[in-house]
């Protein structure tokens, strides 16, 4: 097969790209090429950002996939270096890409062809499709082992796409790694497969006439609302975080204390005998 040529390609700071092709009429292939693993940094987060908005006002509607050119990962999640840096990269860079991505305008599909870790498969689950490589990759949300609390958007989006809450407390709770076959088995993924394969479901599924009426994005809002407010409110997200995390404090020290009182008064117990 002939290479696909591209109709724009964007520099993402300061090594990688992000192409967009045509596999085939209104099929927009975005492809990352972010070394070494696609890290959302707030350079990688707005070209992406800037690849969707140059698809919806430049070109005929049609369907969103995205991919990799890294074999081993489509993203590996956050470079914490530069997430945590600044307070506005979760507001101004990547929850603004997650919003875009849930309420676009056109039907969008990842195709997964490597590892998908923490905010890398959070970034997959923002697209109404998943489509992965059966011969390679996990999808993992392993926050529980570098010990990292999720975001309110983080939490609540798997909370709304998972078919199951079994699979949801596996995901969290177990920080499970899933290979293909167990992700499609868990309603992760919705088929197993790349390119060819995802053509062959948007054929199948008619996906490039869906967005003609011009309703997609705003029905997909609605379906979503509450991860959407999330993402429209960082601050109000926050804060429900951070009186968690103070009620959490209160707790253990009312805790702290009623077994302080039981160990003294089991001392002077004792004392007595």
């Amino acid at each position: 097969m002939p290479p696909i040529p591209s109709l724009f390609k964007l520099a993402i700071e300061p090594k990688g790209s992000i192409t967009c092709t045509q596999p085939s009429p209104r099929v927009y292939l975005l492809t990352f090429d972010s070394p070494p693993d696609n890290r959302l940094t707030p350079g990688f987060c707005a070209v992406f950002l800037l690849a969707l908005d140059i698809v919806d006002r430049r070109f005929d509607k049609g369907v969103i996939v995205t991919t990799s050119t890294i074999p081993k990962f489509y993203s590996n999640g956050l470079d914490f270096e530069s997430a945590f840096k600044s307070k506005s990269f979760f507001p101004e860079s990547l929850y603004p890409l997650w919003k875009r991505l849930l309420t676009y305008p056109m039907p969008t599909i990842a195709l997964i062809n490597g590892h998908a870790f923490a905010a890398g498969i959070m970034t997959a689950m923002m697209h109404d499709y998943r489509f992965m490589n059966p011969h390679r990759g996990f999808l993992c949300l392993n926050e529980l082992e570098f010990g990292a609390s999720l975001k309110a958007p983080m939490s609540s989006i798997f909370r709304q796409k998972l078919p199951s809450p079994n699979t949801y407390r596996t995901m969290v709770l177990e920080a499970k790694r899933f290979n293909a076959l167990e992700a499609l088995q868990e309603g992760i993924v919705d088929g197993l497969g790349m390119v060819p394969e995802g053509l062959k479901f948007i054929q199948e599924m008619g996906l490039v006439d869906k967005a003609k009426s011009g309703v997609y994005g705003q029905l997909k809002a609605e379906m979503w609302r509450e991860t959407v407010a999330y993402l429209d409110d960082y601050v109000g997200s926050e804060k429900l975080i951070e009186e968690r995390m103070r009620g959490e404090e209160r707790l253990q020290e009312r805790c702290e204390g009623k077994v302080a009182e039981w160990e003294k008064s089991k001392d002077q117990k004792g004392a007595k005998l």
